[in-house]
């Protein structure tokens, strides 16, 4: 048995009750149950559609993301996320190098590293050496100005953590934002990249071993072995060609407002809602969200 998932922007829902029907008479499901009025609705169907994509892509001109997967097991019981772009609506890296006047060229690295275009341990080591110099005060002074959570993130992580799950914050960023993001919406641990520092200034370096595609598949394998857990009861979400090991690997691996080659290794794609999705995705209803 499978499950069909059809989403939208809370902040525009763009959902109808004829569109859910439509779709689930055409691909003879079952009664449909409305997960968030206007925004999230589900129904079972025997197997996964022919023309799943096809009708993906029609519902994608809409604003409508669709997702199909197995019934059995969609409650997770570990929750592994990417930060910048995923849980932040910003890469960290982006905004030291923009207030360093040098943001233009680093986000293009940035941009090609996410898309698999670059190596992502060197493309790091070349935009961190133009930070050398930067006063580490700065860290502070971004997070403060320029951090901002993606919307959903607040509810995602309550919602999961009071349902008994382990969220653990995996970044090739560095940990001095991971640790802000992590406290703040209540991940239970964090991994990421150490900027080097001396005299209260960058270094331009960054410890090695560099957290990269390698180290997250690690992290998510290593945690949930010692959690008593599988792969399989893992949600791992993420944006760049460095989270795909873990997406591939988690029992649900949600490419999120991803880069377009991301995204396309992925079957589940959220490219209209926001962090809420992963909620629906699980069958969660807007009724059971738990207060941040």
């Amino acid at each position: 048995m499978f499950i069909a998932t059809l989403i939208t922007n809370p902040a525009a829902p763009a959902l109808d009750g004829a569109t859910v029907e439509a779709l689930r008479n055409a691909w003879g499901g079952d009664a449909a149950v409305w997960l968030a009025p206007d925004v999230a609705a589900e129904f079972p169907l025997e197997r996964v559609p022919g023309n799943r994509w096809e009708v993906w892509e029609s519902l994608q001109a809409r604003g409508i993301d669709l997702m199909v997967q197995p019934a059995e097991a969609r409650r997770k019981a570990m929750l592994i996320a990417d930060m910048d772009s995923t849980m932040i609506g910003q890469e960290c890296i982006d905004e030291l190098a923009a207030m360093a006047g040098i943001g233009a060229h680093v986000a293009e690295i940035t941009d090609r590293a996410m898309n698999g275009e670059l190596e992502f341990e060197d493309a790091l080591r070349e935009r961190v050496v133009l930070l050398r110099g930067m006063d580490e005060g700065v860290i502070a002074q971004v997070i403060a100005e320029r951090i901002r959570f993606t919307p959903g993130a607040q509810a995602l992580l309550a919602t999961m953590r009071a349902h008994g799950a382990h969220a653990v914050l995996v970044s090739g960023g560095f940990t001095a934002f991971t640790a802000h993001v992590a406290g703040a919406l209540g991940f239970d641990a964090h991994h990421a990249n150490t900027l080097e520092v001396a005299d209260g200034k960058l270094t331009g370096a960054v410890a090695e071993p560099i957290l990269g595609r390698a180290a997250k598949l690690e992290a998510l394998e290593r945690i949930a072995d010692a959690r008593g857990i599988t792969p399989a009861q893992v949600l791992a979400v993420g944006d760049g060609a460095n989270d795909l090991a873990m997406l591939e690997r988690a029992g649900a691996g949600v490419a999120y407002h991803a880069k377009p080659s991301v995204a396309a290794r992925c079957d589940l794609r959220v490219n209209h809602g926001d962090l809420t999705a992963l909620l629906y995705l699980q069958g969660y209803t807007q009724d059971e969200f738990a207060k941040p």
